[in-house]
Order: C-alpha cells, then sequence, then structure tokens
C-alpha cells in the first residue's frame, strides 16, 4: 500500500478541546467538510465554522444522556468501507453511507475523573464506549482513513496535509493508527486496573501496564541497548514530574538512580537530609542542621563513590549546598525546589543536572511495581513498610539507649532502600559504613567495615567510623556468624526483623558480645 489520500470529510468529537478552534479551521479551509458531535459542534459553530451533525447524517438524535450518537452503520460504514471493494461500495450505495477520511477523536478524561478521587458512579459515567469503537474502526482501516487520537499530532496532520498537496500518506496513516491502537489499549488498561482496585480484585487474571512517551533515550544501561523513558500518568513527585533546569538530557542510569535517591531521602519527613546514590544505591545518607551539613556528613560516608553519583535532598537547596556539591563531580540533583542563587552556582557546571519536582513522593502511599522475567512479569505492592519506635521489640539483655534507638531507625531507613543483602552502620543519623548487594550477608558486613577503616584513613581518623555505630539488617541474621562481624567493627546497637530458626542462637551471641539487638518483625529485601 503506497497511494496518498485526500480526506474530502472529518468526524470530529473531542472531550479536550485544546487547540480545536485553529485545527478545525485549518482543515476547513483546505476544503475538508466538518461533521461532529454534541458539544463539540457546539464549540466548532461558536467559532463560526460551518460543521453538520453526525445526527443529521445518522437520522437519529443523540440518546441515552449522549451515551449513543455515533454507534450507527452510517458512522461505522463510514469509517470501515473499503473504497476499492466493488460490493462496499454498492452497500454504501444502497443505504446512503458517505466515506469518512478523516477521524478526530480523544476520548473522555476517565484517567483525571479516577485521578481526582471521584466516586464509583462518576468513574463508570467516563468510561467511552462510542470514542474507542470510532478509533478502532478507522485505524483498522488506515488503507484509507487517517486516524488522530492525541492534540499534539494536530500539527503534524496539517503539515502533511501540506506537504502532499492537501493528501495524507501511507506511511502517516500507519504511524496514526498504531497510536490509535496504543491510545485505546492504554485507556482499556486504565478502566480495567480502577475496576480492579474498585472492587478489591487484587490479582485479576489480565493486568496491563500502559506508559506514554516521555522521551527516546541515547540507550539504555549500555550502548548496544535501545531505551526510552515511558510516563504512567501518576502525579507522584519523582523525576517523571520533575522540571530539568540545565544539564544534558539524563540517561536510562541517571532516571533510575535518581529515582532510587529520590524514593530514599524522601523517608525523612522532618529536617534536613541528603542521600547519595551510585548504581541505585546509597553511598551515603545523612541528616543534619542544615542541607550542607547533611550533604557533607553523607559524602564523608564513602566520598570515593560519592564521585559521579546522583544527590538527594528532601527540601530547598540552598547556595552553600550547592557549592559544596559543586566540589566533586556529580551526575544529578534532585529536590523538591532550589533557590535562585543555588542554581545560578549550578549555571557554571553545564554537564550537571538539576531537576525540582515542587514536592516529595509519599514513602507509606500504595500503589504497585512491577518486574520483566522471561515470559512474563512480577507484580507487587510498592514497599511502603514502616516501623516506629513503639514497634520495636529488644531481645537482648542490654536495652539500647535513646542515641542509639535513633540511629537504629535511622539505618534501619535507609536499608529498606540498599540492595540486598544489606548492611547499615550509623551513628549520628548519618551513614558510617554500607555493604550491599551481597550472597553473603556477612560479605555485607564486611564490606561495610572496609569501607568505614578506608574513610577513617582519608579522614585522619584513628579508628573507624563503624566504632560505636547502629546496624540495620535488611533481613534476619541466620547464623551468629553476622553477629560477631558486626561486633568485631565495633557495632553497639542491631536492628533487624528477626524470624530465623536460630533467633535463639543470634541473640546469645549479641548478649555474649554485649550488644543491643532490637527486632522490627518487618523485612526489607531489595532486588
Amino acid at each position: 500500500m503506497t497511494r496518498t489520500i485526500t480526506p474530502r470529510r472529518a468526524l470530529i468529537s473531542v472531550s479536550d478541546k485544546t487547540g480545536l478552534e485553529d485545527f478545525a479551521r485549518e482543515l476547513s479551509r483546505r476544503g475538508i467538510d466538518l461533521l461532529s458531535t454534541g458539544g463539540t459542534a457546539a464549540a466548532l459553530r461558536g467559532a463560526g465554522l460551518d460543521v453538520r451533525d453526525v445526527a443529521d447524517l445518522t437520522g437519529f438524535p443523540e440518546m441515552m444522556d449522549g451515551r449513543v450518537k455515533t454507534l450507527h452503520p452510517k458512522v461505522h460504514g463510514g469509517l470501515l468501507a473499503l473504497r476499492d471493494d466493488p460490493a462496499h461500495r454498492a452497500s454504501m450505495d444502497e443505504h446512503g453511507i458517505e466515506e469518512i477520511d478523516l477521524l478526530i477523536v480523544n476520548l473522555y478524561p476517565f484517567e483525571a475523573t479516577v485521578a481526582k478521587g471521584a466516586g464509583y458512579d462518576d468513574c463508570v459515567e467516563n468510561i467511552d464506549i462510542g470514542g474507542p469503537a470510532m478509533i478502532r474502526a478507522a485505524a483498522k482501516n488506515h488503507a484509507f482513513v487517517t486516524t488522530i487520537v492525541d492534540v499534539q499530532d494536530y500539527a503534524a496532520l496539517l503539515a502533511e496535509l501540506d506537504t502532499n498537496a492537501g493528501a495524507v500518506t501511507w506511511a502517516f496513516r500507519q504511524r496514526m493508527a498504531q497510536a490509535a491502537y496504543a491510545r485505546t489499549a492504554a485507556y482499556d488498561a486504565a478502566v480495567s486496573t480502577w475496576m480492579a482496585g474498585a472492587i478489591g480484585e487484587q490479582t485479576p487474571r489480565r493486568r496491563v501496564f500502559a506508559g506514554t512517551l516521555a522521551q527516546p533515550l541515547r540507550y539504555g544501561e549500555n550502548p548496544h541497548q535501545r531505551a526510552a523513558f515511558y510516563t504512567d500518568g501518576s502525579t507522584r513527585p519523582g523525576v517523571a514530574t520533575a522540571r530539568q533546569w540545565q544539564g544534558k538530557e539524563l540517561s536510562y542510569n541517571n532516571i533510575n538512580d535518581t529515582d532510587a535517591a529520590f524514593e530514599l531521602v524522601a523517608e525523612f519527613a522532618e529536617g534536613p537530609a541528603v542521600a547519595i546514590i551510585k548504581h541505585a544505591n546509597p553511598c551515603g545518607v545523612a541528616q543534619g542542621d542544615s542541607f550542607e551539613a547533611a550533604y557533607r556528613r553523607a559524602y564523608d560516608c564513602d566520598r570515593t563513590s560519592a564521585f559521579g553519583g546522583i544527590v538527594a535532598l528532601n527540601g530547598t537547596l540552598d547556595e552553600a549546598t550547592a557549592r559544596a556539591i559543586t566540589e566533586i563531580f556529580t551526575e544529578v540533583v534532585i529536590a523538591p525546589d532550589a533557590t535562585d542563587t543555588a542554581r545560578a552556582v549550578f549555571a557554571a557546571k553545564k554537564n550537571l543536572r538539576l531537576l525540582t519536582t515542587g514536592g516529595l513522593p509519599d514513602p507509606r502511599a500504595g500503589g504497585l511495581a512491577f518486574r520483566q522475567v522471561a515470559g512474563g512479569f512480577l507484580v507487587q505492592d510498592r514497599d511502603s513498610g514502616h516501623v516506629a519506635r513503639a514497634d520495636l521489640k529488644v531481645v537482648t539483655k542490654r536495652q539500647p539507649d535513646a542515641a542509639e534507638l535513633d540511629d537504629l531507625l535511622f539505618a534501619w531507613t535507609v536499608a529498606k532502600h540498599v540492595k540486598s543483602n544489606a548492611i547499615v552502620y550509623a551513628k549520628g543519623r548519618a551513614t558510617v559504613g554500607i555493604g550491599a548487594g551481597q550472597m553473603s550477608r556477612v560479605d555485607s558486613t564486611r564490606i561495610g567495615r572496609r569501607k568505614s577503616e578506608d574513610m577513617a584513613e582519608a579522614l585522619g581518623l584513628a579508628a573507624p567510623l563503624t566504632e560505636g555505630a547502629a546496624v540495620a539488617s535488611d533481613a534476619f541474621f541466620p547464623f551468629a556468624d553476622g553477629i560477631e562481624a558486626l561486633a568485631a567493627a565495633g557495632a553497639r546497637a542491631v536492628i533487624q526483623p528477626g524470624g530465623s530458626m536460630r533467633d535463639a542462637e543470634v541473640i546469645a551471641a549479641a548478649d555474649r558480645l554485649g550488644l543491643a539487638m532490637v527486632f522490627t518483625g518487618q523485612r526489607h529485601f531489595r532486588h
């Protein structure tokens, strides 16, 4: 199929009327007759355009509060008829069916209705029926019909008409048909996902996810992998909703790491907090009296890994913190906001990306996370688990003191965002050693200690930072060797889920070594 088609009649029925009047006027100027429904027809007439009602075409008025208006053979026949098929032509002539060459439809705002928290009945009423039916019909017949479902394609259609002397090419119709089916698929996905939640169906027989292209990416995790970034329509503050003030386009790895950093720092609702992330793992997290102080304490956890990392703040980036960050090479900084003077500091660093989000994501909010595996994908709730001081169970003879409890909860919060097996040493609400992503929990313990020893040497300290630290483990200790390794690192208190068959052995080892230990009853595996 290579032929171009010159459209003579357009059916327009849109909920989103952005740019409608100017667009329709341009179609009319090119000699295309306008056919429309209800509110769209009224808007076009209000703009002084000559438009024919669909009811005049079908011989039936809109009925049932507009639920039935385009579900008619004279509409669908005009969209679906094969113009080069004699039998189709005969049917059109017999039943007075006119060709519809161009369909411009966008759907009832179902997703927006759900997003604003509307009730069940209102959501159901905003499920479009006629629109998807027409879109699917026109897209199927893209050999003859052009289908436009997105406002941003209005200009592309007009350019296509101008380039081809009022005609539309086969390639353009193909692209628009693909976009049309993607839109109806996403729409149905939104409806089915909402309904599953509304009726309490936790594991629906079919699960569909949809996204809208935010940007093609230069490549994926590696240069030989193609990649793109899609948004899911969520308003959760983060990379997808952020404003980028400067710097080159974000890469696949930038987006992944920046999301990890911002989700972590959002866990801290009170007081300045800073997280530094490298390869989706924190290499330093701290709170302080100021963002500059918090940043410097986070940086001192692992200065080597922080180079070329991602920095996230839970509040407004200020000039002093910006200057501290620019002392080393940093890929991305993300924060809810930034002062003019902070942005001015970063302006001299052309390769540094600055993102502001206007808010923080809620770490306790629900939602789904999914991951592809061969032959399918895994779906689970987002890890919104949280423990408070009252949830902790002291299991050792020695009770942790107030400062230790504070650091235990801090370390536990960070451990939730460290790849398993995860061990986090903390002191004074700052990480001082992190062991991440190891097959053995003992190895994570040793890595965190070794990093602490390296930093102590770099800082000219006599003892490693893990001396007197509180430690969090994302899962239970299966054997006492992990506790012994923590004690050897100088740790004084431990927080862990508990639940091992050898809990008694682990507790006895902690008592023997003089450690305080608390159980949370909650695990934070992160793979």
